[in-house]
């Protein structure tokens, strides 16, 4: 449970800027793609590892409250699909339960998405402006409408389940099945779903790969047959100098009073109950 007053939403990064964004080649991504196509080939091996890998139903929605808890200083995830604001952070309107931003694609990925499924939705008109803005912090084309047209598609389960499915496809799946990949349990792959959602998929050093690149050149994960808590904090300890690389992020109390403190715990399969910190406020499930 919450204890203390909430905080302004926090920069998701998304890794991926104007011509970065739009100059990723296919290899750049190709670890993400097939760590999400492949989560489901190895999804016994949680098991064999003696616990439940971060899709489990029960798992993903701890993963879920663990993220909001940092993004909105609130456990109440589900109440953020109708969210959406310019937080001048030069990536344009962030919104939506992971902050689709309409500057890096994923807001354009998602509101595509929708349209293919229902076409002429609220958003579906908006389709050209987020075309044009994307890779910029720029709103031209989109105002003075698209905030109104935002929050009243999020009343539409559709809308909510096209932000459940681009979370899934472009964050979530990945994050589940690299982690798999490299040995990790559940608390390594919710580790790297966290810093996904806030750097992004990409290979710079600000980025998930270039996080992950770092991590390897300092540890072994244990599919390499190094020790999973020694991995796991080469790998914060890249992500926190990441962090520090942008303003937004110089606050690392998501890394060191939660996700450190699990892993301190040796609590590798994010297991019940949990207590942590972010910003100061104190939380608390189980």
């Amino acid at each position: 449970m919450q204890v203390s007053t909430s905080h302004p939403r926090t920069t998701s990064r998304r890794g991926l800027l104007a011509g970065a964004l739009l100059g990723l080649t296919a290899a750049a991504l190709s670890f993400t793609v097939n760590a999400g196509t492949e989560a489901g080939e190895d999804a016994d091996a949680d098991a064999r590892k003696g616990g439940r890998g971060l899709d489990d139903p029960e798992k993903k929605e701890i993963a879920m409250k663990l993220v909001s808890s940092a993004e909105n200083s609130s456990l109440d995830w589900k109440a953020y699909y109708k969210w959406i604001k310019d937080i001048r952070d030069g990536r344009g309107y962030t919104a939506g339960i992971i902050g689709f931003c309409s500057g890096t694609g994923d807001m354009l990925r998602l509101v595509e998405l929708y349209t293919r499924r229902k076409p002429g939705n609220v958003l579906a008109g908006h389709l050209p402006a987020l075309r044009r803005v994307n890779g910029t912090g720029s709103r031209k084309g989109l105002d003075p409408h698209f905030v109104r047209d935002w929050r009243t598609a999020a009343r539409d389960p559709d809308f909510r389940k096209a932000q459940d499915d681009e979370r899934d496809r472009g964050y979530f799946g990945p994050a589940v099945g690299q982690g798999r990949k490299d040995g990790l349990g559940a608390l390594g792959q919710f580790i790297y779903y966290d810093a996904l959602v806030m750097h992004g998929p990409g290979s710079d050093p600000v980025s998930f790969g270039g996080i992950r690149r770092r991590a390897l050149g300092r540890a072994r994960p244990p599919a390499q047959g190094g020790d999973e808590v020694t991995y796991l904090h080469a790998f914060l300890d890249a992500r926190v100098r990441a962090m520090r690389q942008e303003r937004a992020h110089w606050d690392t109390s998501r890394v060191d009073t939660a996700q450190r403190v699990f892993l301190a715990e040796r609590n590798l399969g994010l297991d019940l109950p949990l207590k942590w910190k972010v910003y100061g406020d104190s939380y608390r499930l189980g």
